[in-house]
């Protein structure tokens, strides 16, 4: 049966249960983006809206400099490793633990239907 139910774009801090991102050594930062059901998971994971491409566009990384990119369906959750604009500690650097690094993934839009 198809739903009739409105297909929006959402944000993905209203689908997620955890997006995260926090300091992964010196030189490196992670992403986690942790769902709340495989469901969910599933349905972000088929968009295709979270890419690679997405993500250099958003952290300003080339994609080849992107440390690690994936969906880890053990866990329902993609994660994702980026090299530091500048080294933990460094002059200039703003975000020592890297803890407000994960809001442009708050605002990735999902097709999602309507709730």
């Amino acid at each position: 049966m198809v739903s009739s139910a409105a297909i929006v774009p959402t944000p993905l801090r209203d689908i997620a249960k955890v997006v995260r991102s926090k300091n992964a050594g010196p030189f490196e930062i992670t992403l986690d983006i942790i769902f709340k059901s495989r469901e969910d998971f599933d349905a972000v994971k088929k968009s295709g809206v979270i890419t690679r491409e997405l993500i250099s566009e958003l952290y300003n990384v080339p994609t080849q400099a992107i440390i690690t990119f994936g969906f880890f369906d053990l866990v329902n959750a993609v994660k994702i490793t980026l090299p530091r604009p500048r080294a933990q500690g460094g002059v200039g650097e703003t975000d020592m633990h890297a803890a407000q690094q994960h809001v442009p993934l708050q605002e990735i839009r999902v097709p999602w239907p309507a709730r």
